[in-house]
């Protein structure tokens, strides 16, 4: 769900590939009471009531987003065919499983980009005049110092602390837009719901249907990124965001892509979907399928719902430090996590585990022969590296460098992962 003004599309140029893919011929763009259209030969507008003149076509086609429209877009299979042409295997849900590159995938993550269709993730969009103060309550990140144009990541946990999922929160003009996990969107959103009381201004969308959602994983994102003349975005914090027209339908392009700060995403409109996709590949982004997405999840060690995210284990163990307040007041979970870092009362933590071969998740974690703790997700295919898994470990018992034995023999190094890694304790922070 998008919101507000959008600024105008100054990465349209005539010469560019997303230009040439969104505006063959003559291209209509329609404004609130305006519309006008645009002749590539002649390189000039013409508005229908001669609200305004220019007289050259330039690099910068002007133009304000309608609003979003809410009701269901037209059943149209365009994207997924595009991808089905591409090589994709689809699931049911249009979940792209694999294009049958999943190694050349994650070597473009290394070394190049790859482009991934999240839209089986959820998109929750909190809007109403109390949805800061809302959401401050309901989750662990402080959204009262938030603005416009930024965006974090943010732990929705049990009363007792323990976690349910990682969400990432865009805060827009008029809402704040949430990503969740595919596996959690429903029960997020029914949860924000039953919270709401009858004085509370406060409303609960899932947009998911009525938006897709790429992202942009890998060095060379940067460079795509300035090849749609977006260099304002590089160098950004993570989730800073901005809204975009193209061809009157809104995308927002946010800095990193859920599991990294490297990166983009995309939230767009159907509409536009298969046009921005296929710019994306030609600028050389590789598609990535699911099966090598939950690859790379695991090699970034980033926490996912029914593995590290669970009744089992609370947020502090699953070292999301990045994405907890600990001096925002009272919040769902807050007298846990106060607890648990008054007495220092986190008894495991989540690490990456390089593995001598491949075994079972939810097998044991055990050093002189004791259970430590548990392995929670293993790589599955892929010969880009050896298998790898992430996994509890009771603290003191091992970290970074040491030796584990998971199952009945499997040989693991404990090692750190560049999402954990990022996450701060408060000891750390500056």
């Amino acid at each position: 769900m998008f919101s507000g003004s959008f600024t105008s599309l100054s990465f349209l140029s005539p010469s560019s590939t997303l230009a040439r893919s969104l505006l063959p011929g003559v291209t209509a763009f329609h404004v609130p009471r305006r519309s006008f259209s645009v002749s590539p030969s002649s390189h000039s507008f013409r508005l229908q009531n001669n609200a305004f003149r220019p007289e050259n076509w330039t690099r910068n086609y002007s133009t304000a987003a309608l609003p979003f429209d809410l009701s269901p877009p037209p059943i149209d299979h365009d994207l997924i065919d595009t991808m089905k042409v591409a090589g994709a295997k689809v699931l049911e849900g249009d979940i792209i499983e694999t294009y049958g590159n999943d190694d050349e995938a994650l070597t473009a993550t290394e070394n190049g980009v790859a482009v991934v269709d999240l839209s089986h993730y959820g998109r929750i969009r909190v809007s109403g005049e109390d949805r800061v103060q809302f959401l401050h309550n309901q989750s662990t990140a402080n959204f009262e110092i938030l603005h416009e144009g930024q965006g974090c990541d943010t732990v929705f946990v049990t009363p007792t602390a323990r976690t349910i999922d990682i969400a990432h929160a865009w805060i827009m003009k008029n809402a704040i837009t949430l990503v969740t996990s595919p596996e959690t969107s429903e029960r997020i959103t029914s949860m924000l719901r039953k919270y709401i009381f009858f004085s509370d201004k406060v409303e609960i969308q899932d947009i998911s249907k009525q938006t897709c959602f790429f992202v942009l994983v890998g060095p060379r994102s940067n460079q795509i990124v300035e090849g749609l003349n977006l260099g304002d975005l590089v160098g950004q914090p993570y989730g800073s965001h901005k809204h975009y027209s193209v061809n009157g339908n809104p995308v927002t392009i946010a800095v990193g892509n859920i599991i990294s700060e490297e990166g983009f995403s995309l939230l767009v409109s159907p509409a536009t979907a298969k046009s921005v996709w296929k710019a994306l590949v030609d600028y050389g982004a590789v598609p990535m399928g699911s099966n090598a997405w939950e690859e790379l999840r695991i090699i970034q060690g980033r926490p996912a719902p029914g593995k590290e995210l669970t009744d089992e284990f609370n947020v502090l163990e699953a070292n999301l430090w990045n994405a907890v307040s600990l001096n925002k007041g009272c919040y769902k979970g807050q007298e846990t996590i106060s607890r648990l870092v008054t007495y220092d009362g986190i008894k495991q933590r989540l690490w990456g585990i390089r593995l001598s071969s491949s075994v079972e998740p939810g097998s044991s974690i055990s050093v002189d022969g004791k259970k430590v703790g548990k392995l929670t997700s293993v790589t599955s295919s892929g010969d880009t590296s050896k298998p790898f898994g992430l996994g509890y470990i009771r603290k003191k018992a091992a970290s970074e460098g040491d030796t584990v034995i998971i199952g009945d023999g499997v040989v693991g190094t404990v090692v750190e992962v560049p999402f954990l890694g990022r996450q701060l304790p408060p000891s750390s922070k500056s």
